[in-house]
């Protein structure tokens, strides 16, 4: 997860408060230390720690409690809000049709990025192509053609060439009929002089709607003074920040920035071509406090699911708590198509923290032995596990290729993945709070499901 060691801190904090007696004066300076050691092991800006710590004691000193809200609550409110504010500074790239230019230095996972940004749009169902525009890095077209492949993207170069702005002049001819076109400029080492003049020249050609800079987030704090030299070279207008599973400095990456003139777009969270999330602050603030990020888990179903029954199996368990081995089947098909358990798990409410109670790796690989069993069952065994005794279970076991004891760890599973969901339909809070996040994701169809349930 992103930040996790800053989330697992934050929850503590939040813990504190749900724990206690009560809230007086003592507890809100108590909270606000914790408050404060938690951002700075997170590399955060000291100014801003201290900034945003006097925000949350002056409000919760000050601020009454809105109707029916528990000072509890007030209280959790106010440092989520004041979280928020911390790292919101803008709107994220548009969807709509628009020339996009990639800067950065070396090993920063510039061209990498470009290919992630390739497929975002492309699942969003606008056409793109690609501009390989980096003259100095033999390699670089070769792994952008590479990672277009991948995505289902073309992508134009022009091997032996050395003028980048005639290049991206050529591309940008042979994409007029394209919706979104992100050119892959070079990088340096450092912010040299001809690597300030070669992006603006390409500017000039491109006249892109967004310059994006590409930056490692592992730079911490110092991600701030590389913005802001880029934005005094080029105008920045967006920055993505990589490497953000695990760093313990993505903190002082997304602090600093905030405080530029480039607001942060999107954060690449792994390897893996669909790693990249764009950036949000309530909903990044959100799943660190452990509040999940159900409207993102839906985004993602919607775009990731093409079967329309998968998709409202995942849609029905989440709002109503019933569902058979058959709902059962279709979230797990949906899980393998959707991304890894534990980036799932970040999203779902009340879930962050639990990571490291699960083996992961031996989850996603029962998943996959799981499937092959439900595949040996009848529908009506689908449909009514109830019916699921000592012989079916043998014969089920034989036509799967797997032990009789694997048959019924499948069913222990799925009888606590039902105690779990009906708690959810049962929990009138938890149900609301899935209704708000999702706000915008077909409320409509999804309220008659949760009628239906």
């Amino acid at each position: 997860m992103v930040l996790e060691g800053l989330g697992k801190s934050l929850r503590g904090v939040l813990g504190r408060i749900g724990s206690a007696s009560s809230v007086d004066e003592e507890l809100i300076k108590d909270i606000c230390k914790d408050l404060q050691r938690a951002l700075l092991e997170a590399d955060v800006n000291v100014r801003l720690v201290l900034d945003v710590t006097n925000k949350v004691k002056d409000r919760a000193l000050n601020e009454s409690p809105a109707a029916g809200r528990s000072m509890k609550d007030h209280v959790s409110q106010i440092i989520y809000q004041e979280l928020v504010a911390l790292v919101n500074n803008g709107e994220g790239i548009a969807l709509k049709p628009q020339t996009i230019m990639m800067v950065g230095l070396y090993g920063q996972g510039k061209t990498t990025t470009t290919g992630k940004l390739a497929l975002y749009f492309s699942k969003k169902g606008l056409s793109v192509g690609l501009i390989g525009a980096d003259v100095y890095r033999p390699a670089a077209l070769d792994q952008l053609k590479q990672l277009g492949e991948k995505v289902g993207v073309e992508v134009y170069g022009e091997p032996g060439q050395t003028d980048a702005a005639l290049i991206v002049k050529n591309g940008l001819e042979r994409f007029k009929d394209k919706k979104i076109v992100i050119i892959d400029t070079s990088g340096r080492h450092a912010l040299e002089d001809d690597l300030i003049e070669e992006i603006k020249r390409i500017a000039e050609v491109a006249k892109p709607q967004e310059r994006v800079l590409v930056l490692d987030s592992q730079v911490g704090q110092q991600a701030g003074p590389q913005a802001e030299a880029f934005h005094n070279a080029v105008g920045v207008t967006g920055v993505i920040l990589t490497k953000m599973d695990g760093t313990a400095k993505g903190g002082g990456a997304i602090s600093a920035i905030s405080k530029t003139n480039a607001r942060i777009v999107f954060l690449g969270t792994g390897e893996h071509i669909r790693d990249l999330e764009a950036f949000d602050a309530k909903k990044f603030i959100s799943r660190l406090l452990g509040m999940g990020d159900l409207s993102g888990l839906m985004q993602i179903a919607s775009e990731e699911i093409d079967d329309q029954e998968a998709m409202e199996a995942v849609s029905r368990a989440i709002m109503t708590g019933k569902f058979n081995l058959n709902d059962m089947y279709y979230q797990m098909a949906a899980v393998g198509k959707m991304g890894t358990l534990q980036k799932l798990m970040t999203m779902l409410p009340g879930m962050s923290g639990m990571e490291d109670k699960i083996d992961f790796e031996a989850s996603q690989k029962k998943l996959t032995v799981f499937r092959t069993i439900m595949d040996s069952m009848t529908n009506e065994e689908k449909e009514d596990p109830s019916l699921i005794k000592a012989k079916r279970i043998e014969r089920i076991a034989n036509g799967a290729g797997v032990t009789p004891h694997d048959v019924r760890e499948l069913l222990k599973q799925y009888n606590t993945m039902k105690k779990t969901m009906t708690s959810f339909g049962k929990d009138r809070k938890m149900r609301k709070q899935m209704m708000k996040q999702m706000a915008g994701v077909d409320l409509d169809s999804l309220k008659e499901l949760q009628g239906s349930g």
